[in-house]
């Protein structure tokens, strides 16, 4: 038998296939990290897998503040990443920031969330406060201390310039006289940023102003802890402030200036929750994976079948996407830029909608055991509702990015 040519040359190997693993490194790949912040990542992971992870269920049924957790991360320096170096801080970048939050989130979105509340309360202040206030404020979290933002209200709600909490200056000291509502860490925070209207400026929104209030100051109450649905590790907390007296010093910026500042904090913690809505998707990802392909329908794994498929498609697709997008926002070179808004309130909506997306399809997914608390498939599906709520409510950034669109001008 004569062999051609064609019989002689080795077969080309198979073709690999990717895995829904593989796709996101390569999404991922996007956040640009250097080196040094990869090292760090992989530390984040191992401390949620061996440590935050296992807990998560336990601070789930309890309600008990995750205090473990939240020690270890400190002992990891993670409470230092988005403070100056000049006030205690190691700073890394803002993609960083995002990528180790998702990680902590896919873990335990309570501890996430806990965690991420240090940011959303320094960040306007490293923005807008002179180098004598960050040196007295910023210390508290650079050596572990936990920081809260006082925004919401009864009155207003997603609304929040419709704030009727007050301060009124007496001398060196303003009185501040209210009650905020939903406001996390509320009753563990070290530090608290306090939005409220300046008295002799009115009641309208060019009054709202922003102050520091340290440590648990006479007249501060803790009114109520809230009984959530999700998230019931997360200290969230109504507040009254009864006639709190503070140093005319703790104001950040001259009064009337809040509502720029709060805008300004908003748009950049708008992207830390979809990095945290994120985590709580990509979990709900890889256990609708691990248990759709151990669960058997007649003899076969449930991924097997196409309807299974289509929605698996579909999920990291959205999820692929919205990563994406986190990771472009977070390179912005101009975080004050009209545009960064947008795209930030663009992110955050979508991060809520693949979060449920994920959540609810990872719950069918594990059929009637999704529905049991032995697997915290429904724990997720409970944590990803906040998404749409919290943060600016999926219709308030509806109306703020149609607006914002349709100017011709």
């Amino acid at each position: 038998m004569t062999m051609t040519q064609s019989s002689l040359t080795p077969a080309s190997p198979a073709p690999q296939r990717a895995s829904a693993r593989s796709i996101l490194e390569v999404v991922d790949a996007d956040a640009r990290l250097d080196d040094a912040e990869s090292a760090m990542i992989d530390q984040v992971r191992r401390l949620v897998e061996t440590r935050i992870a296992p807990r998560a269920a336990g601070y789930d049924e309890s309600g008990d503040f995750p205090r473990e957790n939240m020690a270890d991360i400190n002992a990891l320096g993670l409470n230092t990443m988005f403070l100056p170096e000049d006030y205690g801080g190691a700073p890394l970048s803002y993609a960083a920031y995002l990528f180790a939050l998702r990680e902590i989130s896919s873990g335990c979105a309570s501890t996430g969330l806990t965690w991420a509340t240090n940011f959303h309360a320094t960040n306007p202040i490293i923005d807008s406060a002179p180098p004598e206030q960050l040196q007295r404020f910023l210390p508290v979290v650079a050596e572990g201390g936990l920081a809260a933002i006082a925004i919401t209200e009864a009155s207003g709600g997603s609304d929040a310039t419709a704030m009727s909490t007050r301060f009124v200056p007496d001398g060196d000291e303003v009185i501040i006289q209210g009650e905020k509502l939903y406001i996390t860490n509320g009753d563990v925070s070290d530090m608290m940023l306090v939005f409220g209207k300046w008295a002799p400026l009115g009641t309208g929104k060019e009054a709202i102003s922003a102050a520091v209030v340290t440590g648990r100051p006479v007249g501060l109450e803790v009114r109520r802890r809230e009984n959530k649905v999700g998230h019931r590790a997360s200290s969230t907390t109504m507040l009254g402030y009864c006639d709190v007296r503070i140093p005319r010093a703790n104001l950040i910026g001259k009064p009337g200036t809040g509502l720029s500042i709060l805008q300004t904090g908003l748009n950049k913690s708008r992207p830390s929750v979809a990095a945290h809505l994120l985590g709580i998707a990509q979990a709900a990802i890889f256990d609708m994976l691990a248990y759709g392909a151990e669960r058997k329908i007649r003899g076969r794994p449930v991924t097997s079948y196409q309807t299974a498929q289509f929605k698996v498609a579909e999920v990291i697709s959205a999820f692929v996407l919205c990563n994406t997008l986190m990771w472009r926002v977070a390179r912005m070179e101009d975080p004050f830029a009209p545009e960064f808004g947008i795209l930030s309130g663009m992110l955050k909506l979508r991060a809520s909608e693949v979060a449920t997306l994920a959540t609810e399809a990872s719950l069918q997914m594990h059929g009637g055991a999704g529905y049991c608390r032995e697997f915290r498939a429904e724990r997720l599906w409970r944590d990803a509702r906040l998404g749409p709520v919290g943060e600016g409510a999926s219709e308030m950034l509806l109306d703020l990015l149609g607006r914002s669109l349709t100017r011709t001008a």
